[in-house]
């Protein structure tokens, strides 16, 4: 979830803010975990809003290619730079119109789901076409739509969260969403010493707890690729690039930890996934949008970063 800069803090620490629109994709259209029923797997019914810059949308996206969504899902992308009312609509190289509502925003969508809205506007969203509302804006429950509930239109094959790991599964996302996910902006966003410390320090405890786990095993549970993977990804991803300066996370770049950094190299190099990044719009998003952190607005250059070098890991 990423929205405008207006965020909340409690005790100089960033507070995220908690999904409105929690209804499930299912095969058959029954109710999922939360919300109601009605909202059944059709090739052309549903379509996403994304923006590039934004690790929660990212995830979507992986999975969509992942799975062989494509033709199944459609998408449009806003614009990288985010003023203070959130996501809006605007011609730059990469982002596209509203396709299915015309929309200027993406407030003005959730006020077409719900015109009682007053919560924060995020994405990614999954939207219905057929039913003309926001079926869910979390990232982690979009994801498991698309890794089973499509399954008859893309790929049924490919499994990320298979029933006999899904307790490990859970037990590691868990501190990787607090620490490292949700982390980075605990660090980035805190109005204190003590809280950026205490959130620098799980950080970066926790990127080493990482990077000697992968010393040992090739993905994060055992040999098999998970959600947990592609959890984690578009965080290391945009590490070095925005987090490392933008967020003061500069302990050691990604680069300096060799298991994290071959480990993101391969997933990188997937089929599919080095076509869901757009580094352009991750950094011009960051350092444009956020003036509290810096407001010349100014996107540096560097770092180069060689996501295509060998990653040594097959086998």
């Amino acid at each position: 979830m990423e929205s405008g800069y207006d965020f909340k803090t409690e005790g100089g620490e960033f507070i995220r803010w908690a999904s409105g629109f929690r209804n499930w994709v299912t095969a058959d259209g029954s109710p999922g975990p939360s919300g109601e029923g009605g909202f059944a797997a059709e090739a052309g019914r549903y379509h996403l809003y994304i923006s590039h810059a934004c690790p929660w949308a990212h995830r979507t996206m992986i999975f969509r290619a992942l799975k062989g969504l494509e033709n199944a899902l459609s998408f449009s992308v806003v614009h990288p730079l985010m003023p203070a009312e959130s996501w809006v609509f605007g011609e730059y190289p990469g982002a596209t119109i509203d396709h299915i509502n015309g929309a200027r925003s993406m407030q003005e969508n959730y006020l077409r789901a719900s015109p009682d809205f007053d919560g924060v506007v995020t994405v990614p969203v999954l939207w219905d076409k057929q039913r003309q509302t926001i079926v869910n804006n979390e990232s982690s429950e979009i994801i498991r739509m698309f890794n089973t509930a499509f399954n008859a239109l893309g790929n049924a094959e490919l499994d990320f969260y298979p029933e006999s790991l899904r307790t490990e599964i859970d037990a590691i996302n868990a501190p990787i969403y607090e620490n490292i996910n949700n982390g980075v902006y605990r660090c980035g966003f805190a109005t204190t010493q003590e809280a950026y410390n205490a959130a620098y320090k799980r950080l970066f405890d926790t990127l080493d707890w990482l990077e000697d786990r992968l010393s040992t095993r090739r993905y994060l549970v055992g040999e098999q690729l998970t959600e947990a993977d592609w959890r984690l990804f578009p965080t290391l991803l945009r590490f070095d690039a925005v987090y490392y300066n933008h967020f003061k996370t500069n302990k050691q770049r990604l680069t300096e930890y060799p298991n994290l950094w071959a480990y993101t190299r391969e997933l990188y190099q997937m089929p599919g996934v080095a076509a869901t990044v757009n580094m352009d719009h991750i950094k011009y998003h960051y350092f444009a949008s956020h003036k509290g952190i810096n407001p010349t607005g100014i996107v540096p250059q560097g770092p180069e970063i060689d996501f295509m070098a060998p990653h040594g890991r097959a086998g």
